[in-house]
């Protein structure tokens, strides 16, 4: 008897949505093992995660906080993943997007909110778009690693956002502290009540949407599928293969930048170091894991962000907040390990059969 795997020709719809979830069920499995051999008990540490982040209104409103830039960087990132364009550079973008946002209230602190709200989102648009296409352009122009250089520019612009906020962007009245003055109100994404979920939740939601109608019934999504399926059969059918790199590259940098001026603006009210705490890195596992899809996408930021937000609720525990990275860790490494029961069939056959072919 041999056993070989088969790439199968048609997916199973069934399998697709079984095999993630009993991957997450693994996961939570497999780091339940490992906080019971520190002495804490799972279901213990599990209760309290999610009860922090859903049990209350206080912890629900600050895991929709946490899943408004997961959400957006994640829908970022799979625009170029779709064409298998690998931009692991949402971080640097989501930075550069808060920081070409910052200069319009910093530069003009008086505009009425109709016109400061737009510019910055514009402004926030551009940095971000501009940066990813220069990660773009040097792979269309010299065949440049875009995984390299989106990596490499993540560095760049966190260090540059320091650099401003430490000199000439700082707060003369911050007692020397690094940050910039404080947004004027018009500056500022409005909330729900006193709640710190803002009005960023729409663009989520819409972007979600416009994403899932282009990638399923628009010509421009068509093409982005075939190039990061076959770009040997796009080339012949005429497609523009460094135009859609190039114009990717933007689209995808634009949203993680405009990630960046939802955080500065909804939440923070003026730039400062360490803005993001990874969103950018962990949008990557979203995207992966909601396998591109925009729907998906915002479901997968919030679990991710339920996570997160119980992390920090588990320390009153005495359990450190990396448990839940760890956990977030585990699911990606189960859920992309389990690929292969949705992509290939196990054939068994004898050594006669194995013989005859």
């Amino acid at each position: 008897m041999k056993i070989r795997l088969e790439k199968s020709l048609a997916q199973n719809k069934t399998s697709q949505i079984v095999v993630p979830v009993v991957a997450v069920f693994l996961a939570l499995l497999f780091c339940g093992v490992f906080l019971a051999v520190t002495g804490r008990d799972p279901f213990e540490v599990y209760q309290a995660m999610f009860a922090g982040a859903l049990g209350s209104e206080y912890g629900i409103s600050e895991t929709i906080v946490k899943m408004i830039p997961l959400a957006l960087c994640g829908l970022g990132i799979a625009v170029a993943f779709r064409m298998q364009i690998w931009n692991i550079g949402a971080e640097g973008q989501f930075y550069m997007g808060a920081c070409w946002a910052t200069w319009v209230p910093l530069t003009f602190p008086n505009l009425p909110f109709l016109v400061m709200l737009p510019f910055m989102i514009f402004m926030a648009a551009l940095g971000g778009g501009l940066w990813g296409l220069l990660a773009g352009w040097f792979k269309t122009k010299w065949q440049v690693s875009e995984t390299i250089t989106t990596l490499m520019m993540n560095y760049i612009a966190i260090l540059w956002v320091s650099y401003l906020v430490y000199g000439s962007w700082r707060d003369p009245k911050g007692l020397n502290f690094p940050l910039t003055a404080p947004f004027p109100d018009a500056a500022l994404i409005p909330t729900f009540g006193a709640l710190r979920v803002h009005y960023g939740i729409f663009a989520v939601l819409l972007l979600a949407v416009i994403f899932w109608l282009f990638f399923k019934g628009s010509k421009w999504g068509y093409e982005t599928l075939v190039i990061g399926s076959n770009p040997v059969a796009a080339r012949y059918a005429g497609i523009d293969i460094r135009k859609n790199v190039l114009l990717v590259m933007f689209i995808s940098g634009a949203i993680s930048g405009f990630a960046g001026m939802v955080e500065v603006s909804g939440i923070v009210g003026r730039l400062q170091p360490g803005i993001s705490p990874g969103y950018g890195y962990t949008a990557i596992s979203v995207a992966w894991l909601a396998r591109l899809h925009p729907i998906a996408i915002v479901i997968v930021a919030f679990l991710f962000a339920i996570i997160h937000v119980g992390g920090f609720m588990i320390q009153t525990m005495g359990i450190p907040s990396a448990a839940a990275t760890m956990l977030q860790g585990a699911i990606l490494f189960f859920v992309v390990g389990s690929e292969i029961l949705t992509q290939y069939e196990i054939k068994f056959s004898n050594k006669e059969e194995v013989q005859d072919e």
